[in-house]
C-alpha cells in the first residue's frame, strides 16, 4: 500500500509541476500590456502614464527575460507569494482570494453535498418505485438540460423582481459592514439563497439520473440475479446494487468538491456573488496576470486534493481495490 501511493504522489507532484507551469504561461499569451489597463483607470497625462508605465512594469518584474519571469515565480511560490494584483492594486493577490474562498465555500459546498446525497437517494427510490420514477425522471431530465446560469435568471427574475422575495446581487447588503450579528448573518443568507437553489435544483437532477440508471444497470447484472435464485431478500440485492452504483458518484463528487474553489463563474455574474468565478472574469477582463495565476492554482490543488481523496475512498470503499494491491504486494 506505501509502494502505491508513493508512486500517485510522485505522478501528483510532476502534475502539478506542469499545471502550474502552464497556469504560469497562460496569461502571458493574452494580447495586450496588463500595466497599460491598469494604469488606463487613472486616466493620466501621455507623459505621466509613460513614466509610470516604465516604474510599474519594473516593479512587477515584467521587464525581465521570460526565463528570468519563470524562475521568479517559482521562487515567489515557494515563499507564499503571488504577488500584487493589477485589478485591486496594491492587494496582494493572497489576500483577495482570502476573500473570495469563504463565499465560494458557503455557496458550493452546501449546493454540492445536500444535491449529492438528495440526488442519490431519489435516484435509489426511483430505481424500484414506478410511480416515483414516472415523477422523478422527466423532472430530472428537465433539470439536467437546464443550464444552470439560465435557472439563475429565471430563478432572479422571479423571486427577486417580480415577487421581491430575495436580493438578486451582492453577498449581502452594502449599507452593511462584515459582523458576527444577526442583521448581517440573516442579509448574507437571503443573497445567498438564490444563486445556492440555482445550483442545487441543476444538480440534484444530474445525481438523480445518474443514481437511478446505474442502480437499474446494477439490478440487471449476474451477480443480482445469482442473489435472487439463491433466495436472497431483496433489501440484501438493492444494498449490493446501491454500494457499486455509489461508487462512479464518488468519483463525481470528489471531482465537484475539489474545483469548488474556481466558484460558480455564471451563477456570480449573474448575481454579483464575489467569489473566485467572479474573479477570474475581473482578472481576464483587466489582464491581471497574478490574480489569474492564483486563481488558477487554487484550482489546480484542489482538484490533485480531490484526486487523491478519490484513491484513498476506493481503497477504503471497495474492496476489489484493496484485493489488487495485496495482489501487487505479493
Amino acid at each position: 500500500m506505501r509502494s502505491y501511493f508513493g508512486r500517485k504522489l510522485v505522478i501528483y507532484a510532476l502534475t502539478f509541476f506542469l499545471a502550474v507551469t502552464i497556469d504560469w504561461m497562460i496569461p502571458r499569451f493574452m494580447p495586450g500590456n496588463p500595466v497599460q489597463v491598469m494604469l488606463a483607470r487613472y486616466g493620466l497625462r501621455a507623459d505621466a502614464a509613460q513614466a509610470m508605465l516604465s516604474y510599474y512594469t519594473q516593479a512587477f518584474g515584467l521587464d525581465l527575460p521570460v526565463w528570468q519571469q519563470y524562475l521568479n515565480f517559482w521562487k515567489a511560490l515557494f515563499h507564499g507569494d503571488l504577488g500584487i494584483s493589477m485589478y485591486l492594486f496594491p492587494t496582494p493577490v493572497i489576500d483577495v482570494i482570502k476573500n473570495a474562498v469563504p463565499y465560494d465555500i458557503l455557496l458550493l459546498l452546501p449546493a454540492i453535498l445536500l444535491s449529492w446525497f438528495a440526488g442519490n437517494r431519489f435516484g435509489a427510490f426511483a430505481a424500484r418505485s414506478k410511480i416515483l420514477d414516472n415523477s422523478v425522471l422527466p423532472v430530472g431530465y428537465l433539470l439536467t438540460a437546464t443550464p444552470y446560469m439560465w435557472l439563475a435568471l429565471l430563478l432572479g427574475w422571479a423571486l427577486g423582481i417580480v415577487l421581491g422575495i430575495f436580493p438578486i446581487a451582492g453577498a449581502y447588503d452594502f449599507s452593511l459592514r462584515p459582523a458576527f450579528t444577526w442583521r448581517f448573518i440573516s442579509s448574507v443568507l437571503s443573497h445567498w439563497f438564490l444563486p445556492f437553489a440555482s445550483l442545487f435544483l441543476v444538480q440534484f437532477g444530474c445525481w438523480a439520473i445518474g443514481m437511478r440508471n446505474m442502480i437499474i444497470y446494477e439490478l440487471e447484472a449476474d451477480y443480482s440475479h445469482y442473489l435472487e435464485a439463491l433466495g436472497a431478500p431483496h433489501r440484501l440485492i438493492r444494498r449490493y446494487a446501491f454500494n457499486n452504483a455509489i461508487l462512479p458518484q464518488v468519483t463525481g463528487l470528489a471531482l465537484q468538491l475539489g474545483v469548488i474553489v474556481a466558484g460558480a463563474l455564471a451563477t456570480e455574474i449573474v448575481f454579483s456573488y464575489p467569489g473566485i468565478g467572479y474573479l477570474i472574469l475581473q482578472a481576464i477582463q483587466n489582464q491581471d496576470y497574478f490574480l489569474l495565476q492564483g486563481c488558477f492554482l487554487f484550482i489546480i490543488i484542489g482538484v490533485l486534493i480531490a484526486n487523491f481523496l478519490i484513491d484513498v475512498a476506493y481503497v477504503l470503499v471497495d474492496p476489489r481495490t484493496r484485493m489488487g494491491m495485496q495482489g501487487e504486494t505479493a
